[in-house]
């Protein structure tokens, strides 16, 4: 046994309608529910970008550099600048934004260092730095690094990298995220 309610208007106690129906199957929604529903349940977090480094990016000895990049994963408002390896906000997205990026180095010996940042505008804003502890030689090292920042419209976040062991080591496996958490 199956039970139905048949309405044509669902409304609050002050006789608000809420929903409203044509009889056909269609209904429409107040615009004040509409904007309920998007502000609780309807949360999208964008922009949002992910991008990775699929072939390696040699990384010089004691010397900090930024990630190169040549694979767009998923970029839902063209955010991210692949000629200049950086994640730019557009205009009205000012906001905090969760950003993460992590690579792998697999020539560091026990005692070196590795070393992964954020930048915004060219400035150090997240640093995770990393002693290898690892007995041996040519260690695989994987290093992550996220952060919550507070964005505006023009700021731009790049990720970088540094390491210490010598000499030359390839980074594999690069991949930098984010998303905006809530607006300004």
């Amino acid at each position: 046994m199956t039970s139905k309610i048949k309405v044509n208007i669902l409304a609050d106690g002050g006789d608000n309608s809420i929903i409203t129906s044509d009889g056909a199957g269609s209904f429409t929604a107040s615009s004040s529910l509409a904007s309920s529903v998007q502000s609780v349940g309807g949360i999208q977090n964008t922009p949002a970008f992910a991008v990775k480094e699929v072939a390696g990016q040699s990384i010089p000895n004691n010397s900090s550099t930024k990630a190169t990049f040549d694979t767009i994963e998923f970029d839902t408002d063209s955010v991210f600048d692949l000629s200049n390896n950086r994640f730019i906000v557009p205009s009205g997205e000012d906001g905090k934004y969760y950003i993460q990026g992590w690579g792998n180095i697999p020539g560091l010996d026990a005692g070196e260092i590795g070393q992964v940042f954020f930048q915004k505008n060219g400035i150090t804003i997240s640093n995770t730095i990393v002693r290898n502890y690892l007995q041996g030689t040519n260690q695989l090292f994987r290093m992550i690094t996220s952060t919550l920042v507070e964005l505006s419209a023009t700021d731009y976040v790049e990720f970088w990298y540094y390491q210490n062991s010598g000499e030359s080591q390839t980074v594999v496996n690069t991949y930098f995220s984010g998303f905006k958490l809530i607006g300004a």
